[in-house]
């Protein structure tokens, strides 16, 4: 795997064509990688709470706080540096995003006191801010076309992270303690490598055509109050995606070691397991999207899952472990189908709805793990499960959004 992503940086700039209708993936490939780095780095922070609150004495509801700051900086900023790029790109903006989470990461491994937990998550999260958007971009402008695709190979590239970020943390940062995050500093400095000369690959390609005119194909005659609408129901389905996506990254370990009392080590496996379905998930709904119509797969994965989230709370240790997988696999491949069919309703507006949905996905995964940390303060872990279970549900609203792109010719 890593000679294959290492190819990217290797290959001269000038010898990485993008040609009408074929997909450049090298370029795929390295913002796939560096999207796993980056958000290996970010898994970081939840993989680590079992030991500091312990070690700092915190509440669930300190925990949902410092989700929540993560989660705000990493989302607030989005949609403005989507924006800003859509009309101005800055093709070396991936790497000083990473430089931001280079010194969150610092910062986090010294952190002495609950306040600087706080700065050096914000850190990260403005870094996450910065890397979403013009990352998403650049996949798009090197899809040739598979939009659903490019973006399904750079999400799998963070949820692959995700799952990675705490196994790592089981085997490095739980048995030598909180300083050893500093080692991961080393992954930070590899993304900011890597990006550089996705940069300037980019550079090259913003001055050869407009971006504007790569989605010039896909413009919609939808009026504007349907194309409003289908917005905000497209959001609406993030929030339910991501409010129960938070209640399993941030509280998962909480709850099998309270319910089934198994170690925390042990924990972040059964974590590990979810989180692994979940990056499987997201290599299936971007190209299906493409063949069958991105609507259809929305409804399987958001209206899909409900059925193994329902029965997730009332399972025995095993049937759990079992469950998480459909459950991560189902659920994570609604999001490239969603933020496609989104650029695909507002042409020419990539870096905007890009920051858009990812900070808003951000958002809620904060505001979530925030509400569901005071939740469990004031009831239990198992009661905030039962309760999420419903959360799917609201996925029938996936049928008043109007038919477009059904087939990608």
């Amino acid at each position: 795997m890593n000679e294959q992503f290492n190819s990217p940086v290797k290959l001269p700039v000038k010898e990485i064509k993008h040609v009408a209708g074929q997909t450049v993936f090298p370029i795929l490939f390295a913002i796939s990688f560096s999207h796993l780095l980056n958000d290996t780095i970010q898994s970081l922070i939840p993989a680590i709470y079992p030991i500091i609150k312990t070690s700092f004495g915190l509440t669930f509801t300190q925990i949902g706080l410092i989700t929540l700051t993560f989660q705000m900086t990493a989302s607030l900023l989005q949609p403005f540096v989507g924006l800003y790029t859509d009309r101005k790109p800055q093709p070396y903006s991936l790497a000083v995003g990473m430089g931001f989470s280079l010194a969150g990461l610092v910062l986090l491994s010294q952190a002495s006191s609950f306040e600087m937990l706080i700065v050096s998550v914000a850190l990260v999260g403005i870094g996450s801010s910065i890397f979403h958007p013009e990352a998403s971009r650049m996949a798009s402008m090197a899809s040739g076309g598979r939009r659903g695709m490019a973006q399904s190979v750079f999400q799998v590239g963070g949820n692959a992270g995700s799952s990675i970020g705490p196994l790592l943390a089981a085997l490095i940062i739980v048995p030598y303690g909180q300083s050893n995050i500093i080692w991961f500093s080393v992954l930070a400095l590899i993304a900011i490598i890597i990006l550089m000369n996705v940069g300037s690959w980019y550079k090259l390609k913003i001055k050869a055509k407009s971006n504007k005119a790569a989605y010039s194909h896909v413009a919609q005659t939808l009026p504007r109050k349907k194309i409003i609408v289908s917005i905000v129901i497209l959001l609406i389905l993030i929030f339910s995606k991501y409010f129960y996506l938070t209640s399993m990254s941030s509280y998962y370990t909480f709850y099998v070691i309270h319910k089934f009392g198994v170690s925390v080590q042990s924990s972040q496996m059964y974590l590990f397991i979810f989180l692994f379905s979940v990056a499987a998930g997201t290599l299936i709904g971007g190209p299906l999207g493409d063949k069958i119509g991105r609507k259809y797969v929305i409804w399987g994965s958001i209206l899909g899952v409900a059925p193994f989230t329902l029965l997730l709370p009332h399972a025995n240790l095993f049937w759990t472990a079992v469950l998480t997988v459909p459950i991560g696999i189902i659920l994570a491949s609604a999001f490239s189908a969603i933020l496609v069919y989104a650029q695909e309703l507002i042409p020419g507006k990539v870096g905007m709805i890009s920051g858009l949905f990812f900070g808003f996905a951000f958002g809620m995964g904060g505001v979530g793990s925030a509400l569901l940390g005071a939740l469990a303060d004031r009831t239990s872990i198992e009661y905030v499960y039962s309760i999420c279970a419903f959360l799917p549900l609201i996925g029938l609203i996936t049928g008043f959004l109007p038919d477009i792109g059904r087939k990608r010719k």
